[in-house]
């Protein structure tokens, strides 16, 4: 019988699936060109980018089709994974946890993989920390969606902002099958009020009650379509959200959520579903929030 990896404990790659960047001057060949970073700074948002071999995705698909089938092993250290998951269904429904680093080789060594760490250290001007994981698995003709929304709203228990989304695209995203739409300049916006997250097509016009005249008016989505492999950047103040899946085939995908490395805590309970408690007013670090990227291994990229 194959070892048990605590992957929560294993602060660095376990496997060979991506390669490592030996410091400044060979995680210089991953960075984002400097108009890309510029391009975050005025819109809230980059794509597409590509951060993924056909290995590397493969490995991916096959970990989500594991940890989405009936009597997967691991399946308790899924946040959030519904009993449904592989089993038939009247209606389809979109899978959605956390955790998949806690379970899956693939997923736990994406957190360091240069093509992405390397970007997020440019975009958030230092060091990475990882916050947490979301997988996105929406079903062939699947009516939900995921609703307007900003990040940060749901992380207010983390000061200050200081945080980064990473979006990657298993399968390609396109409009018919619900990818991504941002609002271009939004992450100069005030924090929001949170609406219902998870719905039907209704609840993609909710946010429009919270927006101010002002808002309304530059409240123009725009689609970040990636092919399978690619990934996009999005600011903790971003509005997005995405439609429906109206197609034939599924819309897989891995986020990956980052923070500046001294992010403190600001709530005295845990920041994260079976997280340890990080007392207000000290670092988040620790086991389940693991250094990706330090000031030294990017010094001179970062910015």
């Amino acid at each position: 019988m194959a070892e048990r990896i605590e992957y929560r404990r294993r602060h660095e790659p376990v496997g060979a699936l991506f390669p490592r960047a030996q410091g400044p001057a060979e995680a210089l060949r991953f960075a984002l060109p400097a108009e890309r970073v510029a391009f975050f700074r005025e819109h809230g948002y980059v794509a597409p980018i590509r951060v993924l071999d056909v290995a590397q995705l493969q490995a991916l698909r096959d970990g989500m089709t594991r940890m989405t089938s009936p009597g997967y092993p691991r399946a308790g250290e899924l946040i959030g994974l519904s009993k449904q998951a592989g089993e038939p269904t009247a209606t389809p429904q979109m899978i959605y946890f956390q955790g998949a680093w806690l379970a899956e080789e693939a997923f736990h060594d994406i957190l360091f993989h240069p093509a992405i760490a390397v970007p997020a250290a440019q975009l958030l001007e230092g060091g990475v920390r990882f916050f947490h994981d979301q997988v996105f698995f929406k079903p062939a003709k699947h009516g939900g969606v995921v609703a307007w929304h900003q990040d940060y709203s749901y992380w207010q228990r983390t000061a200050p902002i200081g945080h980064l989304t990473c979006f990657i695209a298993l399968d390609d995203a396109t409009l018919d099958n619900g990818c991504l739409h941002v609002i271009p300049g939004s992450q100069r916006w005030n924090l929001l009020p949170t609406v219902k997250l998870v719905g039907g097509d209704e609840d993609m016009e909710a946010i429009k009650q919270v927006l101010s005249p002002e808002q309304r008016a530059a409240f123009k989505p725009t689609p970040i379509q990636l092919k399978a492999g690619e990934c996009s950047f999005h600011h903790p103040l971003t509005l997005h959200g995405s439609y429906a899946n109206r197609s034939e085939r599924p819309r897989r995908s891995f986020v990956l959520n980052f923070m500046k490395p001294d992010t403190k805590s600001a709530s005295d309970k845990p920041l994260m579903p079976g997280a340890a408690v990080v007392p207000p007013g000290q670092v988040v670090q620790g086991d389940d929030f693991p250094l990706v990227l330090d000031k030294v291994q990017v010094a001179g990229i970062a910015g």
